[in-house]
């Protein structure tokens, strides 16, 4: 191994002296001194000395022609580890250099409970410092880079890791600040080791076909410099590339074909003078070879979210193989090729173009969709959702061009235009047409979306949207209407609990006595305690546990647990509610009144399921869950939309299975469960299984579908109870 003194950052300084003109570069001295200090004996994971590796993460970011800043932040990314501290980066090199090493720097200090959870930490903080300096990324790019060309020096356990990584997180990264290059990179190393066989056989059956892929791609060059030439355009280059290993795999496994019929293993780069002549020679080409319909992207008139510009179209070429070709000016390949650091906004001191902003405002606006995403699986999955390599371009109505995957709708959209307009969203008109919210948006659509104050984010969304933002716009809205309804419900138990103890939550409070009832049950706050007890946290018999003295408690338990299964059913039955008078079903028919309804008894629908009518013979419509068995085995012809209306005061049947340990008490505790979330009991089975199970078939009268939600989570909440489950 080369020792310390060896090993210099002369070839850095020739490197970054071709192009940082007039620039002081004394500071790759000073940087080198303190890289020296920290890391002299350290070794990288591949065996190697770690100032070979800070050298070449350097090397490679000039060789990007990056500003200074960005060169010594490479130089320095692993110091803070080492005991370097910020202030001191600051002091010697400026609070840029300092911001973009504290960026590129992983959380270790920190113990989290998980390991993914700390992996979403440190995501989730290089996402915050990318936001607020690009230069972040272009560092741990270039550093991933080099690790992964060393990866056959670890463990297969950390070659999984990291490549996966690469794969989800690096490489779509790279794709949305337009770095091509270093995308195909990072994508093929990262296939090498999630797939090694796939990938060695893949390698192999190119290498062999080398010679007559080389043929092929010398005949379609001529054959297209000759076509441009007949109509006087002069192509500057006309270049034929393999298409990179992972790109090819892909389109083995989506399209689930052989090797052999991958036909546009090569892809065709011509560059042209202007962007008339790249328009010019899309005609010339499709002149001669027929293009494949739907192939045809027209990324000059509508830039990609990278500021990617280029023609591109698939034809039918020479010997009936189908060609990919791109045409684009040399200004759009540059920026095609190295992204964003094509016209690097830090040079010197130069003004942010407007296309580079609109780039760092989708990165912040990235960031800020995942802001309030606060379960690690969750976080990741959406990181790794929103960097998707996009399929699908759609317009708003003002030329703006918004990015989404495959099946993508009016709602998705709707929030990639802003949170709140994806929130009110009730329709959209694609090229002046109405269409339905399941819509799926195609190449080239003119979306306006409808929007209504009273509208509201709805569970059903989460299966009509694909883009993570909108699944996590909509979750987040989900999760405070449920933490509202929690504290609302919390309220009204808590107080309900506590009058029937003499007092109330009012008098407990200003007693101080809640305080500790909070201790008891671990609680931080009033509302803490009210939501966990409104959505199940802290159950209803705990909290009786927590109000009550210790023997009135225990007298009650030996009251209940010496009753049997059927005693205890039968004292449930006759507890129930007297019937209400039989009134309207809650039921709407568009357009159609005075028709009898009746609710069908085989399916139990309640306020809140997607119902379908069935006209009856003689006797009306029966009312069915749209996905009711008895319903799907009808005539389609014979049903009709209905919709829940005028619910108030009225109460539905639904039936329920609970399954609990055979045990004291079991059924009086799931009785007082149902009886303290205000449902009826009209019928009850119970029963003990040979498991030693207590079993019980209950059927209840609710109000909708979230009281029977709310009353079904309390009960799996117990403590004893193994399931529950709708029947």
């Amino acid at each position: 191994m080369p020792n310390g003194s060896m090993i210099n950052p002369r070839g850095l300084k020739v490197l970054a002296a071709n192009y940082l003109n007039g620039v002081d570069l004394s500071l790759i001295d000073e940087a080198w001194s303190v890289v020296v200090k920290v890391h002299g004996g350290k070794r990288h994971f591949s065996g190697e000395s770690y100032l070979i590796h800070a050298l070449e993460v350097a090397s490679m970011l000039a060789s990007m022609h990056l500003d200074l800043d960005t060169v010594l932040a490479g130089l320095l990314h692993g110091v803070l580890k080492e005991g370097v501290t910020i202030e001191e980066l600051h002091q010697k090199f400026g609070k840029d250099v300092a911001a973009i090493v504290a960026g590129s720097t992983r959380i270790t200090e920190v113990q989290y409970d998980s390991k993914l959870a700390n992996q979403a930490e440190n995501v989730r903080k290089m996402l915050l410092a990318i936001a607020a300096d690009i230069r972040v990324l272009l560092v741990k790019l270039v550093d991933r880079l080099q690790d992964m060309f060393l990866l056959d020096m670890v463990d297969r356990e950390t070659q999984l890791e990291m490549a996966r990584e690469t794969m989800d997180l690096y490489a779509p990264l790279a794709s949305r600040i337009g770095i091509d290059w270093l995308k195909r990179e990072l994508e093929d190393l990262a296939f090498k080791y999630l797939y090694p066989q796939e990938y060695t056989d893949l390698a192999g059956k190119l290498e062999d076909s080398l010679d007559e892929r080389q043929q092929y791609v010398n005949e379609v060059i001529s054959i297209l410099h000759g076509k441009l030439a007949e109509s006087n355009i002069t192509a500057r280059r006309i270049i034929g590339r393999p298409k990179h290993l992972f790109s090819i795999y892909k389109k083995l496994v989506v399209q689930n074909i052989p090797l052999e019929r991958v036909y546009d293993k090569v892809a065709f780069r011509i560059i042209v003078e202007s962007v008339n002549e790249c328009y010019e020679a899309l005609g010339i080409i499709h002149a001669d070879w027929a293009p494949v319909p739907g192939r045809i992207k027209d990324f000059i008139s509508s830039p990609k979210a990278n500021n990617y510009q280029s023609l591109h179209t698939t034809v039918v070429g020479p010997r009936e193989h189908f060609i990919e070709i791109q045409i684009r000016t040399e200004e759009m390949d540059r920026v095609a090729q190295e992204g964003v650091a094509a016209h690097w906004a830090y040079k010197e001191g130069q003004k942010v173009s407007q296309n580079d902003a609109r780039l760092f405002r989708e990165l912040k606006k990235l960031v800020k969709s995942l802001h309030e995403v606060e379960d690690p699986r969750e976080f990741l999955d959406s990181v790794k959702g929103e960097l998707y390599e996009p399929d699908v371009y759609a317009l708003t109505p003002g030329g703006q061009v918004k990015e989404f995957p495959l099946g993508s709708g009016p709602i998705d959209f709707a929030y990639a235009v802003h949170t709140e307009v994806g929130d009110h969203c009730v329709g959209a008109k694609v090229n002046g047409r109405l269409v339905p919210l399941k819509y799926q948006l195609q190449i080239g659509d003119i979306v306006e979306i409808i929007t209504s104050p009273n509208q509201r984010p709805r569970r059903g969304w989460l299966d009509l949207v694909k883009t993570s933002r909108a699944k996590a716009r909509i979750r987040n809205w989900l999760r405070r209407e449920e933490k509202e309804k929690a504290l609302k419900l919390g309220r009204e138990i808590c107080e309900r609990e506590i009058k029937n103890n003499n007092t109330s939550l009012k008098k407990m409070i200003k007693s101080g006595h809640i305080r500790l009832l909070l201790k008891h049950l671990r609680c931080n706050h009033l509302d803490d305690m009210l939501i966990k007890v409104g959505s199940g946290v802290i159950t209803v018999q705990t909290l009786i546990k927590a109000l009550q003295p210790p023997e009135l408690q225990q007298e009650k338990e030996k009251e209940n647990s010496d009753l049997s299964p059927e005693e205890l059913a039968g004292r449930l039955v006759s507890q129930q509610t007297t019937e209400k008078e039989p009134g309207k079903t809650g039921i709407s028919i568009d357009g159609i009144d005075g028709m009898l309804v009746k609710i069908s008894q085989c399916c139990n629908p309640v306020p809140g399921d997607a119902i379908v009518g069935f006209i009856t013979t003689g006797r009306g419509v029966s009312v069915h869950k749209a996905d009711c068995v008895n319903l799907l085995n009808t005539d389609p012809q014979r049903w009709i939309d209905v919709s829940w209306a005028g619910l108030e005061d009225k109460h539905y049947r639904a039936g329920i299975h609970v399954s609990a340990e055979n045990r004291r008490g079991i059924f009086a505790e799931i009785s007082s469960t149902i009886s303290v979330d205000n449902a009826n009991i009209v019928e009850v089975a119970a029963h003990v299984t040979p498991a030693d199970t207590a079993d019980l078939t209950i059927t209840l009268e609710v109000e909708n579908l979230d009281h029977l939600h709310i009353l079904m989570q309390h009960l799996r909440q117990m403590e004893h109870v193994i399931s529950v489950r709708r029947l």
